[in-house]
């Protein structure tokens, strides 16, 4: 982490929270304590997007959303557009999550065309890479995530990789309260960057924010956020309390 990256602590709700909820979660965090040189984000379910955009719209509390399609309206039922997604106010979304890789078979193709759709429409994509289990084993963690960068980032200009948010999510530690520790955290980290200065170059490598994601809690945001190549925090779990978010927030 450098003084030119600023850190973004993102919170994922995933598939939780009601209205009332989603309500009740976000003023305790827009009232929680919080540091002025770390951005907030929070990604509700799109259920909630409206409300929520309404409590956070006069706060520094960004709005992301979980998901999106890359057409801009259609017949594709369930689907929700870059278009809708604006006009909510929402600064980011979560796009290429491994629950969308392995859950629903997204592809580097379809992920790239959701990027290059957010970017048009001046939504800042957080891009989720990581390996599994197996891939990891076998010794296989760079080719992995060097297909995924390569992928989604395909046709993407050096001048829009200053919107763009890089988050590794090791898919064994998501969920499982297993997560790599800062060393190996730290090391993925830096790779990325590697791979970003090979594919762009230098300038943008140094300046593009690349997140954790993987069990990230009170206990181990600090020593995370305290590596060098860590800008930031993907959180599932510990972001549905308010207490263990402001906890990382505060890392």
């Amino acid at each position: 982490m450098t003084a030119e990256r600023i850190p973004l602590i993102a919170g994922n709700w995933k598939m939780h929270k009601s209205v009332a909820e989603s309500e009740s979660l976000v003023r305790d965090i827009i009232n929680g304590k919080r540091p002025s040189k770390v951005e907030v984000m929070v990604a509700p379910p799109f259920t909630s997007l409206l409300a929520v955009a309404r409590l956070v719209d006069t706060s520094d509390v960004a709005l992301g959303a979980q998901n999106m399609h890359w057409e801009d309206k259609g017949a594709f039922t369930g689907e929700v557009s870059p278009v809708m997604l604006t006009d909510l106010g929402v600064n980011y979304v979560i796009l290429g999550h491994s629950e969308r890789r392995h859950l629903f078979g997204e592809t580097d193709e379809m992920i790239n065309h959701k990027m290059q759709s957010a970017l048009k429409h001046q939504l800042r994509p957080i891009l989720c890479i990581g390996e599994t289990l197996e891939e990891r084993e076998a010794e296989r963690v760079f080719g992995v995530l060097e297909v995924q960068i390569e992928g989604g980032l395909s046709g993407i200009s050096s001048a829009l990789m200053e919107n763009v948010v890089i988050a590794y999510e090791p898919v064994w530690a998501i969920g499982t309260g297993r997560n790599a520790t800062p060393e190996q955290a730290q090391s993925v980290h830096r790779l990325i960057r590697d791979q970003l200065g090979i594919k762009f170059d230098k300038d943008v490598a140094s300046k593009t924010r690349i997140l954790y994601g993987g069990s990230a809690k009170p206990g181990n945001a600090g020593k995370l956020m305290a590596q060098a190549d860590i800008d930031g925090l993907l959180v599932g779990g510990a972001s549905l309390n308010p207490l263990d978010f402001l906890g990382i927030v505060n890392f």
